[in-house]
């Protein structure tokens, strides 16, 4: 059923994962497994958020991270971060929905979960799958700077400026610096 909902609302058929939803609660209130409930209450979440509810979609999202949480499954809890933050961001609390997403965004990297960072770079228009340091990197990049200048604005080594250049034009697959200034501008890194 969690697939059916996420798979319904990436085709935009709202109603079918409502009804998928309120399926996988009806199971979850029968059953009384904690698993169960944790993952009704992320798919009513879910439903709630791309319904244009973003209120009552948080309180489903809170409940259901503090199951992720109690059955200690980081995954979903970072996958769960990541709906709050866009809630969050509806309810125009950017302060909030900022944290949120830092923080799933560190959750997934060291998971290793490249497909969710990237579904949360296409998400919040965000550099996604690079460090907080790449990103700097690349935010001075677009700015024009060199790599001599960048070593000297964050106290690095031109080398290692060199390693983080070379590490996002991998994870970006891009080619060039007016590529990466580019993608910048582009995804909103700099304006």
């Amino acid at each position: 059923m969690p697939a059916a909902v996420e798979v319904t609302l990436a085709a935009e058929d709202r109603g079918a994962a409502r009804a998928a939803a309120a399926e996988l609660g009806g199971i979850a209130a029968q059953l009384g497994a904690p698993y169960l409930h944790a993952l009704a209450a992320h798919a009513s979440g879910a439903v709630l958020l791309a319904e244009g509810e973003p209120r009552a979609a948080l309180t489903q999202l809170r409940t259901a991270q503090r199951s992720w949480r109690d059955l200690a499954a980081p995954h979903q809890a970072a996958r769960i971060r990541v709906l709050i933050g866009l809630a969050c961001r509806e309810l125009g609390d950017g302060a909030s929905a900022e944290l949120e997403l830092g923080a799933a965004r560190g959750a997934l990297e060291e998971l290793g979960a490249g497909p969710d960072l990237e579904r949360l770079a296409r998400l919040t228009g965000s550099a996604g799958p690079l460090s907080r340091r790449e990103h700097e990197v690349l935010t001075l990049v677009a700015a024009g700077k060199t790599n001599r200048a960048i070593a000297a604005d964050l106290f690095i080594s031109e080398k290692t400026v060199a390693r983080h250049v070379s590490n996002i034009f991998t994870k970006l697959r891009l080619s060039s610096r007016a590529e990466a200034t580019a993608y910048a501008f582009k995804h909103g890194l700099v304006r």
